[in-house]
């Protein structure tokens, strides 16, 4: 008898790519899941490793610090120091360095007998803004004042690395480096033709000629009010950086901008030699590479035989050792306002109008808290989410509690419509503030459309349901539908500032329209109490609030495990792009040339002033920072 097996018929073409599309999804699947695990494994691992060996470094008389900056010089890090990515990798992938982790390293070491002198060396330092750069500049000045000498040394110095190294005792330049000096401010694209010949316009909204962030993609070239008052901010904060560059070299004043102005002369006479340059013209004290460095620095103190270099410690290893402050008991609370304010929660170096607005109430609630410092750096943002933070800091002195801004590199727009809910604001003589005054912006594709040969049709039940629709013409009466809110939401912001500031309405619009002013101009008009740092702010706060001065500060942050920042960079699909600095350039994601990079900052600034569920967005926010230099590093600590 024979027995007959019956064969499964026989899969269409189309049958066997889709099962042979499954399986390759599966696969993937499987060796996502997989390199996830294994990821999380290993960050394990290294945390433990480090935690078995994270033994107190002891040091030795005759130890020199070795301030190797790395990375953006940062109000907050954008990743938690307890999350496992930052632990298992010392945070070298986040190439940030917080302002005040510098500010207590150089404090302590100021106190430390064993630590005899710094080295600084900043070639992998990426800058930050002048009021940062300026709070460091002061730490570097007082390690200086109690007797111990800074050395700075570099294979070049960009203009945010010579600001710290001009005030070092020494500063040495590698006989082939150069010290670039050029100065703030250049040129923008504008792209309202291009836009036009593309059948897009776009429509903006703004109060006062001065406010000025969508001109780029409305207008040609920049505006008489646009150039004037760049010209007057950044005049004024060029004018504090050479004055204090000339006063640490102890150069003639007007020195920089003779040198500038004179060249090639002084480079052809150095015979081409831009290090011999600098030297000549008293930018650096020698010329020397890093190993005469280093045999330097063993003479003065004490050779580590293992390492073959002189007795060190490095930033990263002396941090961990710098003594925490208190946490617990009576106290003030500082409460960092970074980044872009947008509506809901945000993470760090973002400031969401419900996450930060909950960081106030917690200290408002908090009992052992008797004050509140906000430092603000922030160029603004989402109106409601600006509000939002400032009601909640006005409850806080309605409560009682003492409310003192302290603003850092940016306190602008939404930056400074927070501010206003405070006892007294305190900005740095670089800090950029103002800009009071609100936008909208809101471009139609019509002429695009019709290119394309698409048309639109339908019945609505109002006009205004299709009014906010950007694939026809801008109804005339949405556009004055929207005049009126932005005219609203501005007079709100000037009311704001004329109760915080016991200004009239009309003395505030005379100085607001959209103009931003740096710090010691905002204090000529009314707009800060006085100039100072944090320290300032919380000295202010412990006398408003009737406490010592020795009364401790602590930062009030979220109460995010160590744990949910990864997770949430894993289910972000994030992760990888903060790996990709590791990969090797065969194996990362190619990028756009450098020639578009600005292009590319451009379209991500329009995209930011959009929001795809909403027709228009009303906002208080400046595109108006002024780094010295804003290039990014990714570096790996080493002995030198």
């Amino acid at each position: 008898m024979q027995v007959q097996i019956e064969q499964p018929p026989r899969q269409g073409l189309l049958g066997r790519f889709f099962s042979g599309l499954g399986r390759w999804l599966t696969t993937i699947r499987r060796w996502v899941f997989n390199l996830l695990t294994l990821v999380v494994l290993m960050a394990l691992v290294s945390v433990l490793l480090r935690a078995c060996t994270s033994d107190q470094v002891v040091l030795k008389d005759k130890t020199a610090l070795v301030l190797d900056l790395k990375g953006q010089l940062v109000e907050e890090k954008s990743t938690p120091d307890d999350s496992l990515l930052s632990l298992a990798t010392s945070g070298e992938l986040t190439s940030e360095v917080q302002l005040r982790d510098v500010l207590a390293v150089l404090k302590a070491a100021a106190d430390d007998p064993n630590i005899t002198r710094i080295l600084l060396k900043l070639d992998d330092f990426a800058g930050g803004g002048l009021a940062s750069l300026r709070d460091v500049a002061a730490g570097l000045q007082g390690f200086k004042a109690s007797g111990k000498p800074v050395i700075a040394w570099g294979s070049h110095y960009s203009q945010a690395q010579y600001f710290l190294a001009a005030q070092a005792n020494e500063v040495l330049l590698d006989p082939a480096g150069v010290v670039m000096l050029d100065g703030l401010g250049g040129e923008s694209s504008y792209y309202a033709e291009a836009l036009e010949k593309a059948g897009v316009k776009v429509h903006v909204v703004r109060t006062g000629p001065y406010k000025n962030m969508a001109e780029q993609f409305t207008d040609k070239a920049p505006s008489t009010a646009t150039l004037e008052a760049s010209a007057y901010l950044l005049d004024d904060l060029w004018s504090l950086v050479t004055s204090e560059l000339e006063a640490a070299r102890e150069l003639p004043k007007g020195k920089i901008m003779q040198l500038i102005n004179a060249l090639p002369e002084p480079l052809e006479a150095a015979g081409g030699d831009l290090a011999k340059m600098a030297l000549d013209q008293g930018l650096v004290t020698g010329l020397k590479d890093i190993q005469q460095v280093r045999d330097e620095f063993i003479q003065a103190g004490a050779e580590d035989t293992d390492n073959h270099t002189f007795r060190q410690v490095n930033y990263e290893a002396y941090l961990a050792n710098v003594a925490q402050p208190i946490n617990s008991g009576a106290g003030v609370g500082i409460i960092v306002a970074e980044g872009e304010i947008i509506d809901g929660t945000a993470p760090r170096q973002t400031i969401g109008g419900e996450s930060t607005a909950a960081l106030v109430r917690k200290a408002r609630l908090d009992e052992t808290i008797k004050a509140i410092v906000l430092r603000v750096n922030s160029p603004g943002g989402a109106v409601f989410g600006s509000e939002l933070i400032r009601r909640e800091l006005a409850a806080a002195r309605e409560a009682g509690k003492p409310v003192v801004v302290s603003m850092g590199d940016v306190a602008a727009s939404g930056g400074y419509w927070i501010a206003t809910a405070s006892d007294k604001i305190y900005a740095d003589a670089a800090t950029i503030t103002g800009s009071i005054g609100v936008i909208t912006l809101f471009p139609t594709l019509e002429g695009l459309m019709d290119k394309l040969g698409v048309h639109q049709g339908g019945y609505a039940t109002t006009w205004l349901k299709t009014a906010g629709d950007p694939l026809k013409p801008l109804d005339p009466r949405f556009e004055r539908l929207l005049a009126a809110n932005i005219q609203a939401t501005y007079k709100n912001f000037l009311g704001h500032v004329s109760q915080a500031r016991n200004m009239s309405v009309e003395a505030v619009n005379a100085v607001a329209q959209g103009r931003v002013w740096t710090g010691r101009q905002a204090l000529d008009r009314g707009l800060v109490d006085a100039l100072g740092g944090l320290q300032a702010a919380l000295s202010t706060a412990k006398q408003l609030a009737n406490l010592d001065e020795k009364t401790p500060a602590r930062y009030i942050e979220s109460d995010e495990s160590e744990y949910s920042w990864l997770l949430e960079k894993l289910w972000g699909a994030q992760l990888f792009s903060d790996i990709q600095a590791y990969l090797p350039e065969w194996l990362a994601p190619s990028q756009l040339p450098a020639e578009f990079s600005t292009l590319q900052a451009d379209v991500l600034q329009f995209k930011r002033l959009l929001k795809p569920d909403q027709p228009f967005s009303t906002i208080v926010h400046c595109f108006c920072t002024a780094e010295l230099d804003s290039k990014r590093s990714n570096s790996r600590q080493r002995m030198f």
